[in-house]
């Protein structure tokens, strides 16, 4: 067996500054420079989600994308639910099906709790069953002044983040068997709140509070509940949320001086769906550049 190389964290990927942009929400990933890596080229899967069946909101472009790698490179079956990103989450579904398995794409807004219903029973009824529920779709705006939280933006931000991780859990609670998982992301921001993101990082801290919530009530079912916290992280929600100049300076802040890509994230959430994590539930995994979450 060939030696493992080992990289220096702080330069194995692109170090800002990057190129400045700014798209519209909800963003493009092919769009953006440099173009994040969810592990296309990189992840190898060992069989450890065999036929299992899983349902991923976000699943277009960054860490959805790189989850929906990743799970289907292990073995599992996927439902891409996505919100109108036609392009990125045809390029995850092809990747999804290059690997051998099924790729189910479902567009729509999951601010609707019928949505919501819809995306849990289009797995049942296309894959069928559900036992991996990656609730990790997410919307965010930044702001420098309070002002400029407009109600209608505050209540995008909570139905999206955390109504919609409510309905989603209980649409899918039914339809899965002892053993599933429910993995939702969470932030860094639950911990370390940002100034300028603080109604997305209010959901966050709710959020990660319902996991924990959950993981007790679900207990009893053999349903494990967790979360994955992220620190920064290079996906389209970046530059569609953030000026141009913040944008270009993203994840500087933190020890590794850089931020994450997708790609470093689908190896947590994949333990959390594994028999490797059965024992870990109401937990958060942070994943985060160096900045401790104690």
């Amino acid at each position: 067996m060939a030696d493992t190389i080992l990289q220096d964290p702080r330069t194995k990927y692109p170090v800002p500054p990057f190129p400045k942009q700014h798209q519209d929400v909800p963003g493009r990933q092919s769009a953006m420079q440099p173009v994040p890596d969810c592990g296309e080229d990189t992840y190898v899967g060992s069989g450890k989600l065999t036929g299992r069946k899983a349902v991923i909101t976000g699943g277009d472009s960054g860490i959805g994308r790189a989850v929906a790698i990743a799970y289907a490179r292990e073995g599992a079956d996927i439902v891409i639910s996505y919100l109108n990103e036609h392009d990125d989450a045809q390029a995850t579904a092809k990747l999804v099906r290059d690997a051998g398995r099924k790729c189910v794409v479902v567009p729509g807004d999951i601010q609707d709790p019928r949505h919501c219903q819809a995306i849990v029973q289009r797995a049942v009824d296309e894959l069928g069953g559900l036992d991996l529920l990656v609730n990790n779709a997410a919307f965010q705006m930044s702001h420098k002044d309070l002002q400029d939280f407009s109600a209608e933006e505050l209540d995008r931000t909570f139905r999206t983040n955390v109504f919609a991780t409510f309905f989603l859990t209980q649409a899918a609670v039914p339809h899965m068997p002892p053993g599933s998982s429910v993995i939702n992301t969470a932030s860094i921001n639950a911990d370390k709140p940002n100034a300028t993101l603080v109604a997305y990082a209010a959901t966050k801290g709710a959020l990660q509070n319902l996991t924990g919530g959950l993981a007790q009530l679900l207990a009893e079912k053999g349903i494990r509940v967790n979360c994955v916290a992220p620190g920064p992280v290079w996906t389209p929600l970046i530059p569609s949320t953030m000026d141009a100049e913040k944008a270009s300076q993203f994840g500087a802040q933190v020890p590794l001086k850089r931020p994450g890509q997708p790609a470093e994230l689908a190896s947590a959430y994949v333990m959390l769906a594994s028999e490797g994590g059965s024992y870990i539930s109401g937990a958060t995994v942070a994943v985060t550049g160096g900045v401790p979450l104690i």
